[in-house]
């Protein structure tokens, strides 16, 4: 009894084992975007081969500096506060968003100057002059910000403050010029995997053309290498308003189970309020804004959200996605074109505005200044140092024209989220 007892129990380990290594094999054997095995599944054709199709292995690249994966999903675009502007041009609406990547901060000073500093080298002097942010935008008639004019975008001080004063063109020609500077870091990342690993002997003409390979990609413009290498950095960009609400609103942390959410939200953090509601910290605000007319932080020795202007990125508490200052401190351009009736009319997937499109702007008088709408207006959102809190929802939006700068407005860059985050 004891022996046959033993067997059985011989018996069902012998078949979880083989149940564990088949399970294991059929891991291995399932192709991926990254592993796709040595033949295509579809044909059985060998890849790599004299005439096959070239899949060179790969290994995910990180994503590109200072980037948070934002987890795609559902969400109520359109303002939760009451059209006070009486607008009606942010109605609340379902969409979807794809995943996405967003800059943790906005792009500071620090941050422009390098790309000024590399336009000064490498471009003319008619567009480094065209990159420079407007500095006078500081300058008022009626306060003493002369200062801020000459200091604020150069002195070390200021380093890590938001840089404004930038127009939406200049944004998206610094989008550009980020998207060649990192995709120059990855192909030396790329040539230097591609070359063979220490102690692995080759041939000496496959190691002369593996070298002459590495060096090839190392060297080579981003433009020159095919996206198939994955090599090739996708193009860093402003987000769209909708990508912008969501990223700002997080509802990620709301959730409590499936897919109910504990509650709505106003701002980038729970309740109604600008204050933190306990803790160490109770009672501090949560955002750099205008509190009232005239008050801009507070007293001194109690200046509760520390900052008059701008403040340093980072020095507000971060919302549920890990994203700094996505209310307050500067408000921030988005991709989309204004229109008023944008949130009725965008599709419900990946919503975006294009200018030229469907309601064009011949439909407005704006010869006749009964209008302002055209394809010149771009969406900026978030709120600022200078605006009270009503603005730092991020279903609010508002415009300014695309080649305008302020005091007020900056941005950071997003990029699209390429095959699995695994």
């Amino acid at each position: 009894m004891i022996c046959m007892h033993k067997m059985g129990i011989r018996s069902i380990a012998l078949i979880l084992i083989v149940l564990l290594a088949a399970t294991s094999c059929s891991k291995k054997k399932r192709p991926t975007s990254l592993k796709p095995g040595k033949t295509s599944s579809k044909t059985g054709l060998a890849y790599n081969g004299k005439d096959g199709y070239k899949v060179k292995q790969y290994k995910a690249l990180p994503a590109g500096p200072d980037l948070v994966y934002i987890e795609g999903g559902r969400f109520t675009m359109g303002s939760l506060e009451e059209d006070v502007m009486n607008r009606r041009d942010n109605p609340k609406r379902t969409v979807s968003i794809q995943s996405f990547y967003m800059d943790q901060t906005e792009v500071a000073n620090v941050h422009y100057l390098e790309y000024l500093n590399a336009v000064q080298k490498d471009s003319s002097e008619e567009f480094y002059s065209k990159a420079l942010p407007d500095t006078a935008v500081w300058f008022n008639e009626l306060s003493f910000n002369d200062s801020y004019v000459t200091m604020y975008l150069r002195h070390p001080g200021f380093r890590l403050y938001p840089v404004v004063g930038v127009s939406w063109v200049q944004a998206n020609d610094y989008c550009a010029w980020r998207t060649d500077a990192v995709s120059k870091s990855n192909n030396a990342a790329g040539a230097k995997a591609g070359q063979p690993k220490k102690g692995f002997s080759i041939g000496k003409k496959k190691k002369a053309a593996a070298a002459a390979e590495a060096e090839a990609v190392a060297s080579s413009e981003p433009a020159k290498l095919g996206i198939e290498s994955g090599y090739v950095m996708p193009p860093y960009r402003l987000p769209t308003e909708a990508e912008f609400e969501y990223a700002a609103i997080a509802m990620i942390g709301t959730q409590y189970a499936d897919e109910n959410q504990s509650n709505q939200r106003i701002y980038p953090w729970d309740g109604s309020t600008m204050r933190q509601p306990r803790g160490r910290k109770q009672g501090t605000m949560l955002a750099n804004f205008k509190r009232g007319p005239g008050d801009y932080a507070g007293i001194a020795g109690r200046s509760n959200d520390g900052a008059i202007i701008t403040q340093e990125i980072r020095s507000y508490p971060a919302n549920d996605n890990g994203l700094y200052d996505m209310a307050g401190n500067v408000s921030e351009w988005v991709y989309d074109v204004y229109r008023p009736l944008s949130n009725n009319d965008v599709n419900d997937l990946n919503s975006f505005r294009r200018d030229g499109y469907q309601d064009e702007a011949k439909n407005y008088d704006n010869k006749n200044g009964n209008s302002l709408v055209n394809d010149n207006l771009r969406v900026y959102k978030g709120g600022s140092w200078s605006d009270v809190a009503y603005w730092l929802s991020p279903g609010t939006r508002r415009y300014m024209d695309q080649d305008s700068a302020t005091a007020m407005v900056g941005f950071r860059c997003a990029m699209i989220a390429t095959g699995s985050r695994k």
